[in-house]
């Protein structure tokens, strides 16, 4: 039986502003309603292989080799820099501005499942995470993984919606000012870039 206090921890950690929050954020400000629903899929997506590396016991070899952290860390930071600056251009993919041409939901949903696949602490948070509220009994343990996992991504779609959503009804009052659209691109460039540089200097 799923208990009252995993739920609340997992919509606590799921509310807490994250960047799979900031690139939804920045969909639904840049993009719409449309844009910030694929980009809530493709966070929760990203989440399926860390919970699958803490299920099967994987995650406890990401955190002992050093050298697959390492690589896994750095193909993050990198991407993250990336998003920044396609936040920073006037007509990158997560620009803020009234017209351009429309993404597929598919490759909105692509780039945010990345985000998540290439954060190695993902594994380590969920093996940290889901443990404590098992039973106790081996012989379940791993359906129990599973269904716990399963409610925390339904959680985190929800709530990615729902962010996504205000981000949506904020665009329309945005996009009445040209100022207002430049520097909330810069500021998501700025926070993506610090996201790369934060999670560079993250240890295993």
């Amino acid at each position: 039986m799923i208990s009252l206090q995993f739920f609340i921890t997992a919509i606590v950690v799921c509310i807490a502003p994250g960047t799979g929050v900031i690139y939804t954020l920045a969909l639904g400000l840049g993009q719409g309603r449309r844009a910030a629903i694929a980009a809530a899929a493709g966070c929760t997506f990203g989440i399926v292989p860390h919970l699958a590396a803490a299920t099967l016991g994987l995650a406890a070899l990401l955190h002992t080799s050093a050298l697959l952290f390492q690589i896994v860390k750095f193909a993050g930071v990198a991407y993250l820099l990336y998003l920044a600056w396609q936040a920073l251009k006037s007509d990158g993919a997560l620009a803020i501005r009234p017209y351009g041409v429309a993404q597929s939901a598919l490759k909105i949903a692509r780039r945010g499942a990345l985000i998540n696949i290439l954060n190695p602490k993902l594994s380590i948070f969920f093996l940290a995470l889901l443990p404590p509220f098992l039973s106790g009994n081996p012989a379940t343990a791993t359906a129990e993984m599973v269904m716990l996992g399963g409610i925390f991504m339904a959680l985190t779609f929800v709530i990615f919606v729902l962010y996504g959503a205000f981000a949506a009804i904020a665009r329309d009052w945005l996009l009445q000012s040209e100022t207002v659209m430049k520097w909330l691109s810069r500021s998501f460039a700025g926070i993506f870039a610090a996201l790369g540089l934060r999670l560079a200097f993250e240890k295993a």
